[in-house]
């Protein structure tokens, strides 16, 4: 079979089609990867509806995807540490001549039959892990545990919050409990999120419209407020809430993206506090990625329950609307081709 189903999407017009396109070769220094599942993302639901824009992407029409999991199909040349048959996870994205370009959004990613890697951008996916649970592990797992352990720079016993219990958050909420944070704070103004959350291992799961949130943050961080809050909605009002019940020295982690202004309502009192504002992006894979496969073959974290649906490839339209419409309110919905 020359040819393979991949879902593009034509950027000028916004417009995602099931297409029948030639299956790619690899060149010298690429694997070719059999998909075996691939995750939907809300940044994929974003660079359909307009408000993420591809920054590198060479053409006008881009395979999505960027949470992918498969088997090796052919190594190109000059290619010896993967063969036919292994199980991988391919990285979210890759680095070109020092500037990384992401999977599914720069370049063609994982919402086909078949999608391309370079040799060097892939991890080896234990065989006690399923194929929909390694997949959603770059980004929508690596993502929260860079901004954890890198960027945040997490301490055990620290008191964090998380904005946001989606995709992304309720991943944040179990890797702060794997750390050691404590107490964890969700917040969400949804309540299925935010029981979400407490399945998940949050301490405590506040409503942001509650009026009496700071409070309940004071009374859980011993007066103290939070070492570190991590936005994961990319809403300015949630930021503005978190900033105003950070600790001394505390840190603001923006994860969820938005071209909204940042505020800071009161600069003198965030200047006297010596608080932090730290944005965050991604994860390096080569680190996040084995750390992650390791805590879920340990039986550290697990991640069963954040694949909420399994979808045929052909039905991705459909799987951007639930997604978009939180029909079910989904975690991570799974592409199966």
């Amino acid at each position: 079979m020359d040819r393979m189903l991949a879902a593009r999407l034509h950027v000028p017009s916004r417009t995602l089609r099931m297409e029948e396109v030639p299956r790619p070769r690899p060149a010298a220094g690429e694997v070719l990867v059999k998909v075996e599942a691939a995750g939907v993302c809300l940044s994929d639901v974003h660079l359909i509806d307009g408000t993420l824009t591809p920054a590198l992407l060479p053409g006008d029409t881009v395979t999505l995807g960027h949470e992918v999991a498969g088997t090796v199909h052919e190594a190109g040349e000059g290619v010896t540490r993967w063969s036919p048959g292994q199980r991988v996870v391919l990285h979210a994205g890759e680095s070109r001549d020092g500037v990384t370009w992401t999977r599914g959004v720069d370049y063609d990613g994982g919402w086909a039959q078949y999608a391309l890697s370079s040799a060097d951008a892939l991890t080896a996916l234990p065989d006690t892990i399923p194929f929909e649970q390694g997949a959603i592990i770059p980004d929508a797992v690596s993502t929260p545990w860079g901004a954890i352990t890198g960027t945040g720079a997490v301490r055990p016993a620290e008191a964090v919050g998380v904005w946001g219990a989606g995709g992304l958050g309720v991943h944040a909420v179990q890797l702060l409990r794997a750390v050691g944070a404590c107490p964890v704070i969700a917040v969400d103004p949804s309540p299925v999120a935010r029981e979400r959350a407490l399945a998940a291992g949050a301490d405590l799961a506040l409503d942001p419209a509650d009026p009496g949130l700071s409070a309940q943050v004071r009374t859980a961080t011993g007066g103290a407020g939070l070492a570190a809050a991590f936005d994961f909605a990319g809403v300015p009002v949630v930021r503005e809430q978190a900033l105003s019940v950070l600790a001394p020295r505390g840190r603001l982690v923006l994860v969820g993206l938005t071209d909204r202004p940042l505020s800071v309502i009161d600069g003198t009192r965030f200047s006297y506090l010596q608080q932090q504002i730290l944005g965050h992006y991604g994860s390096d894979m080569t680190v996040a990625l084995p750390q992650l496969l390791r805590l879920v073959q340990g039986g550290r974290v697990d991640f069963s329950a954040s694949v909420s649906g399994v979808l045929p490839l052909a039905e991705a339209g459909r799987a951007v609307e639930m997604l978009a419409k939180k029909e079910g309110d989904p975690v991570r919905l799974i592409l199966r081709p």
